[in-house]
């Protein structure tokens, strides 16, 4: 049992999302600044709304504050957007790149031979051997 844990850390899979987890909560600061240092003023001049948290409609006693869902989105758009073009895209070309570069180096792969395929060859090789043109009867 401990084996099979230790195995289990010891992956790289887990490594990297220990790294991930770790950046996006680093990450997570750095999006909240962006949206109140950037985002709420903006949404302070078009909803005159001191932050997002501020935007809210009532209905009877119910209070349903839609600006911190608003945050929320913008929050995770935000996020999505620095991890696509920061990370998703380079890592796409490069693995783009990678693999053009590989297969310029190897010639085509050709159509595996079979038994049969093998087989003929030889039966010709020997023909030719023998003297024979080569053509085989059936």
């Amino acid at each position: 049992m401990i084996k099979g844990f230790k195995e289990f850390i010891m992956r790289g899979n887990v490594i990297d999302l220990a790294v991930a987890v770790v950046i996006g909560a680093a990450f997570t600061s750095v999006v909240n600044a962006i949206v109140e240092g950037l985002i709420n003023p903006l949404i302070s001049l078009l909803f005159r709304a001191e932050s997002l948290n501020d935007l809210t409609f009532q209905v009877g006693p119910a209070t349903f504050a839609y600006g911190s869902i608003i945050g929320a989105i913008i929050s995770f758009l935000a996020v999505a957007a620095v991890v696509y073009f920061v990370f998703v895209m380079p890592m796409n070309h490069f693995k783009e790149r990678a693999e053009a570069k590989r297969k310029a180096g190897q010639p085509d792969p050709e159509e595996p031979e079979t038994e049969l395929t093998v087989l003929a060859q030889i039966r010709d090789l020997l023909a030719t051997e023998r003297g024979g043109s080569g053509a085989h009867r059936e």
